[in-house]
């Protein structure tokens, strides 16, 4: 039997060992591939945290709160509790939660730079400008810190998410361990082999920004830049997304096949659309802007000289 058909659907009688096995492998697989529920969020707050230690922890801790809902799922597998997902499509709902989080981060770094609303007090943004006389943007004032923690959050949210992996694990896998207790096994592996691709595509997208000869403290302000801008605008295109798919549910079946067994990468589907629209336009325009403006800033106040950045 070929390997890969095996994992997506194999078959009943496995031992604990096996499925074990199975699902971490599944959870590789998972992490490695294009996924708009992972890839996205490891990248802006990979990105925002400028080194690859960092990197790695955002992958880690984004990692740790999906592992903890997947065991969840796969214990109400095992109990029959799961077929919610089976008759309603949560898709639309959870883009628009991922989103919001995902804004009110992207907020959170810019200091009320784009949201000018409630929400900035509620994040201790309670002016929008400093009371020096030359008025100085209060985010170039008091730039916050790209909060890793709030991973833990996304991971939980995004963990509800459904796909192919998902069905495998909860409608398949699960079933078959020996009793309640070993439940959250399946889960548990899948998060841990999706954590181990998530740190290091966290510390490969954290390195982006070390290819450029710039100053730490310079790496550091386009990077909070990136991620804020990233959340941000990709937190907006998570919920108008959501949005089309809750008013219009055809949108979410929207695949047009690349003949890869894979998921992920079987199909130019609505999700794999989130990714390239997130990582691939608005992440690569955040660097990109962001970069030009600290080198433009650099420039202006003598730091470094034009012929520098062009090396």
């Amino acid at each position: 039997m070929n390997v890969i058909s095996f994992l997506l659907s194999p078959p009943s009688g496995l031992s604990l060992t096996m499925i074990i096995i199975v699902s971490f492998v599944l959870g590789l697989l998972h992490g490695a591939t294009p996924d708009e529920h992972t890839w996205p969020i490891t990248f802006s707050y990979a990105i925002g945290s400028y080194s690859t230690k960092k990197g790695m922890k955002a992958g880690f801790l984004f990692s740790l709160g999906f592992t903890l809902q997947r065991a969840l799922l796969t214990t109400l597998g095992y109990l029959g509790l799961a077929y919610f997902y089976m008759k309603y499509n949560l898709d639309g709902p959870v883009y628009i939660i991922v989103g919001f989080v995902m804004a009110i981060a992207g907020s959170y770094i810019l200091k009320g730079r784009y949201l000018h609303l409630p929400i900035d007090v509620a994040l201790g943004s309670k002016l929008h400008h400093t009371s020096e006389a030359k008025r100085i943007p209060l985010h170039e004032a008091h730039e916050k810190e790209v909060p890793l923690k709030m991973t833990i959050v996304h991971g939980l949210i995004a963990g509800f998410g459904f796909g192919a992996y998902a069905t495998v694990l909860t409608f398949i896998l699960a079933p078959q361990v020996p009793s309640v207790y070993f439940a959250p096994l399946p889960g548990l592996m899948f998060g841990l082999g999706t954590m181990t691709m998530q740190v290091l595509f966290g510390a490969a997208f954290a390195s982006l920004l070390r290819l450029k000869k710039l100053t730490e403290d310079k790496i550091k302000v386009i990077a909070r830049r990136s991620a804020g801008r990233t959340l941000y605008y990709g937190g907006l295109a998570f919920m108008i997304i959501g949005l089309i798919v809750i008013l219009i549910p055809p949108v979410d079946s929207f695949a047009i096949s690349t003949g890869v067994p894979i998921p992920n990468l079987d199909a130019l589907d609505i999700g794999l659309i989130l990714v390239l629209i997130v990582v691939g336009v608005i992440g690569i325009w955040g660097l990109l802007k962001s970069y030009r403006e600290v080198v433009r800033e650099a420039i202006a106040n003598g730091d470094i000289s034009a012929t520098t950045t062009q090396r």
